[in-house]
Protein backbone atom coordinates (compact mmCIF):
# COMPACT_ATOMS: atom_id res chain seq x y z
CA UNK A 1 0.00 0.00 0.00
CA UNK A 2 1.36 3.64 -0.64
CA UNK A 3 1.02 6.02 2.11
CA UNK A 4 0.39 9.50 2.16
CA UNK A 5 1.17 11.30 5.14
CA UNK A 6 0.05 15.06 5.40
CA UNK A 7 2.16 16.89 7.80
CA UNK A 8 0.01 20.28 8.56
CA UNK A 9 0.83 23.22 11.23
CA UNK A 10 -2.76 25.32 11.21
CA UNK A 11 -3.74 25.68 7.85
CA UNK A 12 -0.21 25.30 6.23
CA UNK A 13 1.09 21.78 4.89
CA UNK A 14 4.39 21.79 6.12
CA UNK A 15 5.30 18.22 4.77
CA UNK A 16 3.94 15.34 2.71
CA UNK A 17 5.47 12.08 3.21
CA UNK A 18 4.72 9.40 0.41
CA UNK A 19 5.81 5.49 1.23
CA UNK A 20 5.40 2.04 0.11
CA UNK A 21 4.17 0.39 -3.12
CA UNK A 22 0.22 -0.36 -4.79
CA UNK A 23 0.50 -3.43 -5.16
CA UNK A 24 -2.40 -3.27 -7.59
CA UNK A 25 -0.45 -5.33 -10.18
CA UNK A 26 3.41 -6.94 -10.88
CA UNK A 27 5.99 -4.25 -10.69
CA UNK A 28 5.56 -2.11 -14.35
CA UNK A 29 2.04 -2.76 -14.60
CA UNK A 30 0.93 -1.11 -11.37
CA UNK A 31 -0.80 1.75 -12.67
CA UNK A 32 -1.57 2.97 -8.66
CA UNK A 33 1.70 3.09 -8.92
CA UNK A 34 2.56 4.98 -11.94
CA UNK A 35 -0.26 7.63 -11.24
CA UNK A 36 1.11 8.34 -7.81
CA UNK A 37 4.64 8.83 -9.45
CA UNK A 38 3.77 11.08 -12.30
CA UNK A 39 1.37 13.23 -10.23
CA UNK A 40 4.33 13.73 -7.95
CA UNK A 41 7.29 14.39 -10.19
CA UNK A 42 4.76 16.55 -11.92
CA UNK A 43 3.68 18.37 -9.51
CA UNK A 44 7.39 19.03 -8.00
CA UNK A 45 8.73 19.79 -11.45
CA UNK A 46 6.21 22.34 -12.04
CA UNK A 47 6.92 23.72 -8.39
CA UNK A 48 10.63 24.09 -8.74
CA UNK A 49 10.18 25.32 -12.82
CA UNK A 50 7.64 28.51 -11.29
CA UNK A 51 9.98 29.05 -8.31
CA UNK A 52 13.30 27.03 -7.46
CA UNK A 53 12.97 27.48 -3.88
CA UNK A 54 9.28 26.19 -3.83
CA UNK A 55 10.34 23.55 -1.97
CA UNK A 56 12.71 20.93 -0.92
CA UNK A 57 12.63 17.46 -1.61
CA UNK A 58 13.99 13.99 -0.67
CA UNK A 59 13.25 10.76 -3.03
CA UNK A 60 14.96 7.13 -2.37
CA UNK A 61 13.06 3.82 -3.43
CA UNK A 62 9.86 4.04 -2.78
CA UNK A 63 9.57 7.10 -0.84
CA UNK A 64 9.38 10.77 -1.25
CA UNK A 65 9.47 13.49 1.21
CA UNK A 66 9.20 17.26 0.75
CA UNK A 67 9.11 20.12 3.01
CA UNK A 68 9.77 23.71 3.06
CA UNK A 69 6.62 24.28 0.86
CA UNK A 70 6.99 28.09 0.04
CA UNK A 71 4.68 30.62 -2.05
CA UNK A 72 1.33 30.57 -3.26
CA UNK A 73 1.78 28.73 -6.17
CA UNK A 74 3.74 26.23 -4.83
CA UNK A 75 1.33 25.74 -2.07
CA UNK A 76 -2.02 25.66 -4.60
CA UNK A 77 0.14 23.20 -6.57
CA UNK A 78 0.49 20.59 -3.62
CA UNK A 79 -3.38 21.17 -3.02
CA UNK A 80 -3.91 19.79 -6.32
CA UNK A 81 -1.95 17.30 -5.81
CA UNK A 82 -3.12 15.96 -2.67
CA UNK A 83 -6.63 16.04 -4.13
CA UNK A 84 -5.63 13.72 -7.13
CA UNK A 85 -4.15 11.30 -4.94
CA UNK A 86 -7.42 11.79 -2.62
CA UNK A 87 -9.28 10.49 -6.26
CA UNK A 88 -7.18 7.83 -6.21
CA UNK A 89 -7.72 6.84 -2.67
CA UNK A 90 -11.54 6.62 -3.67
CA UNK A 91 -10.74 4.57 -6.54
CA UNK A 92 -8.38 2.17 -5.28
CA UNK A 93 -8.65 2.12 -1.42
CA UNK A 94 -6.48 -1.07 -0.84
CA UNK A 95 -3.62 0.23 -2.79
CA UNK A 96 -2.93 4.19 -0.99
CA UNK A 97 -4.15 5.99 2.26
CA UNK A 98 -4.14 9.34 2.93
CA UNK A 99 -3.64 10.02 6.62
CA UNK A 100 -2.73 13.59 8.40
CA UNK A 101 -1.05 14.42 11.10
CA UNK A 102 -1.61 17.54 13.12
Amino acid sequence: MIKVVIVKEKDDIKKVTISGHAMFDDYGKDIVCSAVSSITTTTVNNILALNKDGLKYNVKEGFVEITNIQGDSSKTLINVMLNMFNELEKDYPKNIKISKED
